[in-house]
């Protein structure tokens, strides 16, 4: 049984980051993005319903590998920004200390009412 946050496939399958190219191509930009080294989200396939550079393609005016090479170079996320972006790495214990401290609190409600009501 999968886990609720567990994404089911293809959104599952790691995405791993294209090499450099001198002709890159806009399957190369989302495989930066989907890599995790743009730092916008974790290393995991975001399937869609259409690849990027798609819409411009369609408009007849497909972007060139300069582009996208300017592209890959500027969306390109320093280290920091890329530890950051990671939603539970270094910071795996907020969620279980927030619901200790959410069942804390209910003990100790429940406890004042059950001290403080008249026998």
């Amino acid at each position: 049984m999968f886990r609720s946050e567990d994404p089911p496939p293809p959104a599952g399958l790691p995405a791993h980051s294209p090499p450099p190219s001198d002709r890159p191509t806009s399957a190369m930009l989302k495989a930066d993005i989907d890599s995790g080294a743009t730092g916008d989200k974790v290393c995991h396939y975001d399937p869609g319903m259409a690849q990027l550079g798609t819409c411009d393609e369609a408009a007849g005016t497909p972007p060139t590998p300069e582009r996208i090479a300017l592209a890959r170079r500027t969306e390109a996320a320093t280290p920091a920004v890329r530890a950051a972006a990671d939603p539970q790495g270094r910071r795996a214990w907020v969620l279980p200390a927030f619901v200790a401290f959410v069942a804390m609190a209910a003990l100790i409600i429940a406890g004042a009412l059950w001290l403080g009501s008249p026998v």
